[in-house]
């Protein structure tokens, strides 16, 4: 499901990039940059679908500001840590992305299952 989720964000984010950018080839290296930066999500245990399209589509606009891989992932951190506490949540930055245990997200995704009742 892991990568069906980062897949489905990028293609996504990719296509309405593609809609307001209609000077932009579909093989740009941006495509790659957005495949590695929600890819990094993932690894790091965002498993929420609407997550990652919010993080894919502010990456991209992020790095057309930006012109930078490093900033334009600096900078939608912030955006979603903001767009995460503002929710209540936990800040969600680059740093207690690499923090995250990987055992984590699985016991967060079965933790949200309703169990079963026969």
């Amino acid at each position: 499901m892991t990568s069906i989720a980062v897949e489905g964000a990028c293609a996504f984010a990719w296509r309405n990039y593609l809609l307001r950018h209609s000077c932009v080839s579909e093989e740009d290296d941006r495509r790659a940059a957005l495949c590695r930066y929600t890819t990094s999500l993932c690894d790091a245990g965002e498993y929420d679908f609407s997550f990652l399209q919010i993080a894919a589509v502010t990456y991209l606009k992020k790095l057309d500001e930006l012109h930078n891989d490093l900033d334009a992932r600096r900078a939608a951190d912030q955006a979603l840590s903001k767009r995460l506490g503002s929710r209540g949540a936990k800040a969600y930055t680059q740093s207690t992305i690499r923090k995250r245990r990987r055992s984590e997200p699985h016991a967060r995704q079965y933790d949200q299952r309703k169990p079963f009742h026969a």
